[in-house]
């Protein structure tokens, strides 16, 4: 080897060494995915909340319940608080009759989810929002024995309340709403209700970030949260559900992000990369061998993403892959657009027409659409198929 080639080589190697050093000292970027999972400790996971209820209960059994409530709920000897925590639930209509049914014989369920339309309770819910643009969000219980405090909550979300409720037997606990710049309120609704059903009680509250990481770790958020848990009757055990979680369902979008993500793998990866740039230095120098030509691995990023979205497809999870695509124009709203996703409202779709070059009706069609699917339980293929095509005239209007 040359003088020429091992300062060459030994330049390679500075910088291999350079780059390996600055990605591993550089912070990883933040996840905001909404997962709710009990193991996760990204923001908007419950590894808190799940490790502090043996805190906040410390007589009751709790249990982590990774299958269906309807497959749980087929033994009618269970007794307890069934509680269900994520962005958005899909109950079949024979699933929800098993929790009628479980609630009904004297056991609680505690849901807390964006979206609530159940016509057996007479329950409905709808975005809440506000005329004025620079606003934040506020929360506060009615129970005076409890936290009398107004909390806040300082990223975007899909903020929402109870539109319909059976007064003759709901209870109104908690409520929401938004205060303008001047500390007045400009809109407000009710958010957390107890609603008793047989010798049982149902609690359906809107707002689940509450439950989250990001959330409690805030002081004096935890004080909300632990307020709303004090509703729970620490006498009977938990169920805490497992099985109906956002974060579950989410997988790498390519293989390279796979392999990326785990530090072992990663590790190995540049260790390989570093064994084959010594490889063409010094065999291909020795050898000087013919280069054979040989054809290109195909990209299978597409197929990926095509196998797990008849994944999805496949399984009829079409309001789950609706919620996804839902999230993603959000946030190209925001990163794209530059318009704040916290208030969905007339200034809100002026701004977001004036910026993506659609007609401020098309752009209210559009999220007239996306409240319709997200009261909805469960959609069609066609539902799904009409909201892809809205979203993809939005971003391509011309």
């Amino acid at each position: 080897m040359d003088k020429k080639t091992k300062i060459y080589l030994g330049v390679f190697i500075v910088i291999f060494i350079a780059i390996i050093y600055v990605e591993y000292v550089k912070p990883k970027p933040i996840n905001w995915f909404p997962s709710y999972v009990a193991k996760h400790k990204m923001p908007y996971g419950t590894y808190v909340l799940r490790n502090e209820l043996d805190n906040l209960f410390p007589e009751t059994t709790i249990d982590n319940i990774d299958i269906p409530p309807y497959v749980f709920l087929q033994d009618s000897t269970k007794k307890g608080t069934y509680i269900f925590i994520d962005d958005g639930l899909n109950f079949g209509e024979e699933e929800f009759d098993k929790l009628l049914a479980f609630v009904n014989r004297g056991n609680d369920v505690f849901i807390s989810t964006h979206g609530v339309n159940i016509d057996t309770l007479n329950l409905k819910t709808e975005p809440i929002s506000s005329v004025a643009y620079e606003q934040s969000v506020f929360f506060k219980l009615y129970n005076n024995k409890l936290s009398t405090k107004e909390f806040k909550f300082d990223r975007s979300f899909y903020n929402t309340s109870f539109s319909k409720i059976d007064t003759a037997h709901a209870i109104a606990l908690g409520k929401t709403g938004y205060i303008n710049e001047d500390d007045k309120r400009v809109s407000e609704g009710i958010n957390f209700i107890k609603h008793p059903f047989g010798k049982g009680n149902f609690y359906f509250h809107t707002f689940p970030e509450a439950f989250t990481n990001y959330y409690i770790l805030k002081s004096p958020n935890h004080e909300y949260s632990a307020s709303i848990l004090s509703y729970l009757d620490s006498a009977k055990p938990i169920f805490w559900d497992a099985y109906y979680k956002s974060g579950k369902k989410t997988m790498a979008a390519s293989p390279m992000q796979y392999l990326l993500s785990s530090k072992s793998l990663k590790w190995a990866y540049y260790i390989a990369l570093l064994g084959i740039l010594f490889f063409v230095i010094f065999e291909g120098k020795r050898k000087q061998r013919y280069i054979p030509i040989i054809t290109p691995l195909k990209n299978q990023t597409l197929a990926f993403t095509r196998t797990i979205a008849n994944m999805y497809y496949e399984k009829s999870e079409h309001k789950n892959i609706a919620e996804h695509k839902i999230t993603y124009i959000l946030d190209y709203i925001r990163t794209k657009l530059h318009v704040p996703t916290i208030a969905i409202n007339d200034n809100f779709y002026t701004y977001v027409a004036s910026r993506s070059g659609n007609s401020k009706d098309n752009v209210v069609k559009l999220f007239d659409y996306i409240d319709e699917i997200h009261q909805k339980n469960n959609i069609s293929p066609q539902e799904l198929i009409k909201l892809n095509t809205l979203i993809e005239a939005f971003k391509n209007p011309n």
